[in-house]
């Protein structure tokens, strides 16, 4: 349960800190989120693992983009 709560917090973090450097440069957040994702994910940093429940919350919030 930790893991699954440190996941949601560093991802909450990271999205509320680049909607506000992204507002100041006048660029869209949905760029912004998309480069943090790139960023953070198994492939760059390695910060968030490739692990089942990350595939969940990824699925998720591919759905609240197409809706937003």
């Amino acid at each position: 349960m930790t893991d699954s709560l440190q996941l949601i917090l560093v991802l909450l973090a990271a999205a509320v800190g680049v909607v506000v450097l992204f507002r100041l440069l006048h660029l869209p957040a949905m760029l912004g989120y998309i480069i943090v994702g790139v960023l953070i994910g198994p492939h760059l940093l390695g910060w968030l693992p490739d692990a089942p429940g990350t595939r969940h919350l990824a699925e998720f919030g591919v759905v609240f983009l197409m809706f937003s």
